[in-house]
């Protein structure tokens, strides 16, 4: 019995420093990682140009024609009932942008097809996967694309499937942001 309470205190300390060197620099590259990718690069990315078309605006402004599936307060809002039919003439835009909504939808392919159809150059954000917490949104996000980069112009990246599309089947998509 003496001999267990001189081996409790090395536990306590193996879980202290399983913590503190392991847990929390963790916990702190992911927010790092997911601030970098959501704020400050979308943010570079937005006022790089102005975008002829903004789809999956969130709210955002892009200067020109902004959209998405939800209600928004945004200027020029269109309202979107079917993104692989969108509302637009073919190559009516020089610009559009799409941010942080590929990973969400059914069929990006499809997407992608309808977006280079109304614009002659299509710039996608996306999480890229230095961006761990992207792929804890399981309620979210049905894809994880294969790339480095969080801009992609005229082009998707390679992706797989994310594991949890049973799940949102039974319960839902829950969709915080757009697509």
């Amino acid at each position: 019995m003496n001999h267990l309470k001189e081996i409790v205190p090395i536990y306590e300390v193996l879980i202290l420093i399983l913590v503190s060197f392991v847990f929390l620099p963790l916990v702190v590259y992911a927010v790092l990682a997911s601030t970098i990718d959501y704020q400050l690069l979308k943010r570079r990315y937005f006022k790089k140009h102005k975008w002829g078309l903004n789809i999956s605006c969130g709210g955002i402004d892009g200067g020109g024609i902004n959209a998405d599936i939800a209600e928004r307060n945004a200027p020029n809002f269109v309202l979107i009932k079917n993104i692989y039919k969108l509302p637009f003439k073919t190559k009516q835009f020089k610009n559009v942008i799409c941010s942080h909504t590929m990973e969400h939808v059914e069929d990006p392919e499809k997407f992608y097809k309808e977006l280079k159809r109304v614009s002659r150059n299509v710039h996608i954000l996306i999480p890229p996967l230095w961006d761990i917490v992207a792929l804890a949104f399981f309620r979210e996000h049905k894809w994880q694309f294969l790339t480095l980069k969080t801009s992609h112009k005229n082009g998707l990246p390679r992706k797989f499937k994310l594991p949890w599309w049973g799940y949102q089947k039974k319960f839902g998509q829950h969709i915080g942001a757009s697509f």
